[in-house]
């Protein structure tokens, strides 16, 4: 198969979705299955995986819902409340689902840049290797060193970054990112993402060639088997169409043999994720 291991569904509430503001107008509306399915087919692509994007136990619910009602949506990545000390009453009432696939909290946005180490989450995350889920790492470049110590209390866990830690590809240079990639890659338990570029890029101008370097740099740090491509969809949509989105990754990697491109494509997602 091949799969998107990183798309977003959502009921638009300005409201909600506050970080939506008017300079993405484009995605300022809802996105539910019935607009992705054609486009996942025209583009040659299986399955996906549904992300969350509210934090809030509904909305889990409601990603479940759509899984449920839709065979191309192969798993989700929900929310819970890994700081509750009844974090693990609220993961039970989620792993009898079998599309329930792991987990995600929104660090980049949290004011404590040590976030990733307090205690109380520590613990939700101990909670979710007892459930063999998996955890989404989703920060800027300045939390990588902390993200490093982070995956080294749980040998374990099953972790991917997204988006590639979201370099800063308007600045020149990929230092210090490139270094601390390439170190959090050498723990087998944690992969990553080929996501959320361009939206991190100049919308208007970029090119595929800006990413390249990047791109390179995640291929040596994980190789091919802990690398897995995401859309991002619909926030994609604010710097391109679906199409071009995938069409960057696929001239990105065609340099790697069919098996290491079918890795990227679907494979890796599928064990990540147990698909």
């Amino acid at each position: 198969m091949r799969l998107d291991a990183h798309q977003h569904f959502w009921h638009y509430d300005p409201a909600e979705f506050g970080w939506i503001d008017d300079s993405m107008s484009t995605i300022q509306r809802d996105f539910l299955p019935s607009d992705l399915k054609p486009i996942l087919k025209e583009s040659g692509i299986d399955g996906c995986v549904a992300v969350q994007a509210p934090q809030t136990l509904k909305e889990t619910e409601w990603l479940l819902e759509l899984a449920d009602q839709n065979d191309f949506i192969k798993g989700v990545v929900g929310w819970v409340d890994l700081r509750s000390p009844s974090v693990w009453k609220q993961l039970h009432g989620f792993i009898k689902n079998k599309k329930f696939k792991g987990v995600r909290h929104i660090v980049q946005a949290e004011p404590d840049s040590d976030f990733l180490l307090r205690p109380d989450f520590s613990n939700g995350i101990a909670e979710l290797s007892k459930h063999n889920l998996a955890y989404d790492i989703l920060i800027f470049p300045q939390h990588l060193p902390c993200a490093i110590q982070f995956v080294d209390h749980f040998a374990r866990q099953c972790f991917v970054i997204d988006h590639l830690g979201k370099p800063h590809y308007t600045e020149k240079g990929i230092e210090p990112w490139a270094s601390q990639m390439k170190e959090i890659g050498k723990r087998p338990n944690v992969y990553c993402k080929l996501s959320g570029m361009t939206t991190e890029a100049d919308w208007k101008k970029w090119k595929p060639a800006d990413f390249q370097p990047y791109i390179d740099t995640v291929l040596e740090a994980f190789g091919p088997k802990r690398i897995m491509y995401g859309s991002d969809w619909p926030v994609c949509l604010v710097a391109g169409t679906y199409a071009q989105t995938l069409d960057l990754v696929l001239k990105a990697i065609k340099k790697l043999s069919a098996d290491e491109q079918a890795q990227i494509l679907g494979d890796t997602c599928a064990a990540f994720y147990r698909i």
